[in-house]
């Protein structure tokens, strides 16, 4: 099954006291461009996120958008800061003796003193956390393939609907292009017969423009590798895959055969069927460009 460049995907999890959200979305590229947006604390994570989305997808340009917040409150040591308690009681028993003062200090009171307490944020597990974004990362991706997907089965269904048109174009062409000779060799014979009037005419003469012409005019080479063409065509969407590029390659090809028919054309009719073709064609690269 092929896959749309364009899409979207998300996924979200709690995990060992944190929200994890990822978000996918993408457009049509040439290769895989990978942007990632990822808190700067949580940074070494993105490597892990980059993996995950090119073992998912292979050409566009993606945009994740990766946020983490803690859900069970972060985890903090309240510790005594000794030496800075010790300084400010000798201070105060000092002031006591100096000045003649009661020493009332309480706990309470010497507590409210700056920096007699240290406070410390508890380490994070940067590793596990890594692994539980990676995990919610490959959900994301899964999602986000699972409407490619989608997209992708109703880009085949177009493409396909579009090479019957263009095969059945083809098979007019096919049909026409012997009529162009023969219906040439009879304006050629009305026109030698005007001009020699009651003359006798050489038919081998005649016989030899006509080949001329029909050789100048023939198209079955052109017609028959773009139906070759248009059967490889549809065996890549059948077999599915990252098959954009070789799409793109192929259409190349289909519309050169066109063009060649095009310029062989001296007929008003296969003139028309060959601008419907090249209609078709613009129509099928327009829709290959969204193609993985």
């Amino acid at each position: 099954m092929i896959k749309s460049m364009t899409g979207y995907g998300r996924s979200e999890a709690n995990l060992h006291g944190y929200s994890i959200v990822v978000e996918l979305r993408s457009v049509n590229n040439r290769y895989l461009d990978c942007n990632i947006r990822i808190p700067r604390v949580y940074a070494c994570a993105e490597e892990a996120v980059l993996s995950e989305v090119k073992q998912g997808v292979s050409r566009g340009k993606v945009d994740v958008a990766v946020t983490v917040d803690a859900t069970g409150g972060e985890a903090v040591s309240v510790m005594l800061n000794q030496s800075v308690a010790s300084g400010y009681l000798r201070a105060l028993e000092e002031m006591s003796q100096l000045y003649g003062l009661k020493n009332d200090i309480t706990i309470s009171q010497l507590a409210r003193f700056p920096d007699v307490f240290r406070v410390e944020k508890a380490p994070e597990d940067l590793q596990q956390l890594t692994q539980d974004i990676r995990s919610v990362a490959r959900a994301a991706v899964a999602d986000f393939n699972v409407m490619r997907q989608r997209e992708g089965s109703r880009l085949a269904e177009d493409l396909l609907t579009r090479l019957d048109t263009l095969q059945r174009l083809n098979h007019r062409v096919e049909e026409r292009s012997p009529e162009t000779v023969a219906a040439y060799r009879q304006r050629l014979t009305a026109r030698i017969q005007e001009v020699l009037a009651d003359r006798q005419m050489d038919e081998s003469r005649i016989l030899t423009e006509a080949a001329i012409y029909a050789d100048k005019v023939a198209v079955a080479e052109e017609t028959v590798r773009l139906n070759s063409h248009i059967g490889q065509f549809r065996d890549m969407v059948a077999s599915g895959g990252v098959i954009g590029r070789k799409l793109d390659f192929l259409l190349q090809e289909m519309n050169r055969e066109t063009n060649t028919t095009g310029s062989k054309c001296n007929d008003l009719e296969l003139s028309t069927v060959v601008v419907e073709m090249k209609a078709e064609l613009e129509k099928l690269r327009e829709q290959v460009q969204n193609v993985e």
